[in-house]
């Protein structure tokens, strides 16, 4: 595997691949590496790229300080996995390198209405800072496809908006979410669960599961309760339960029948918060 921590170097690396006519596929990730990465990795190529994975801490996107502290960082082991799947390029720069002007927020995103509902509402500012260090990376890396988890759902809706208002040439694809036995998304978060938190994670799926199975039996305000109910029973703070159109992420107030929805869960528990979302 190539590693590379220099973009000058990455790029004329990457710029004789190009020329040799191979397709390039880009892995953005924050490191922690679990099996839904690989699952990207191994998606790339699939198709036929030479994936391309990036390890970046991405500072600008955390609005709480002390998660960004708390933020795993196991650089090493990722690389092992990396190699083990056979990725043929790593990317892992420092903040110096991405950001040699200052993480200051030099551009104002239009995001629209993706911004101000769910994460963007609970988060604010974190997809500022995703599009800003993604198109970044885009320009660095100029691949054919990105390739994002479905887990991160409204993360790629953002991000396939940043492609459409920067005119840049790459095409998004989006790979199911990879899950535990118990439907726990995999996510770099899990490795903070403690035990008895790690056995009750997966209610979040759970929920999902029931939100998708009701519909046209119950009113989504009554599923949303129960779902609700359970969690915080089980000690869960839920930020939001919702369904919403799967296109456009506009919040829906119940099912639409023949309408393409997505429902929605982000909670803590304990100090830690997990997200996940069915396509119903």
């Amino acid at each position: 595997m190539f590693i590379f921590s220099k973009i000058e170097q990455l790029r004329a690396f990457l710029g004789r691949q190009r020329a040799s006519g191979t397709a390039i596929g880009f892995i953005p990730t924050m490191g922690a590496l679990h099996e839904g990465h690989l699952r990207l990795v191994a998606a790339a190529q699939d198709a036929g790229d030479l994936a391309v994975c990036s390890i970046f801490v991405n500072p600008t996107q955390f609005n709480n300080t002390g998660d960004l502290e708390k933020y795993p960082r196991t650089v090493e082991q990722d690389i092992a996995m990396l190699e083990k799947a056979g990725c043929p390029v790593l990317f892992v720069p420092d903040a110096a390198e991405v950001y040699p002007d200052g993480q200051a927020l030099r551009e104002k995103y239009d995001l629209g209405y993706l911004e101000t509902v769910l994460e963007g509402a609970y988060r604010p500012g974190h997809f500022q800072g995703v599009a800003q260090v993604v198109e970044r990376l885009l320009r660095i890396t100029e691949p054919d496809r990105l390739y994002l988890g479905q887990k991160d759902y409204q993360q790629c809706a953002v991000l396939q908006r940043l492609i459409g208002l920067k005119g840049l040439p790459v095409t998004l694809v989006t790979v199911p979410t990879v899950r535990e036995a118990d439907g726990l998304a995999m996510s770099s978060r899990n490795r903070r669960l403690t035990e008895p938190q790690r056995n009750l994670a997966g209610l979040i799926y759970q929920c999902l599961v029931s939100i998708q199975a009701k519909q046209g039996i119950q009113s989504f305000a009554i599923v949303q309760k129960e779902c609700r109910d359970l969690l915080e029973q089980k000690g869960f703070r839920p930020d939001y339960i919702e369904i919403a159109d799967a296109g456009t992420l506009e919040l829906l107030k119940d099912y639409e029948p023949g309408r393409k929805t997505v429902a929605l869960i982000a909670a803590y528990i304990g100090d830690i918060r997990l997200i996940d979302n069915i396509v119903l």
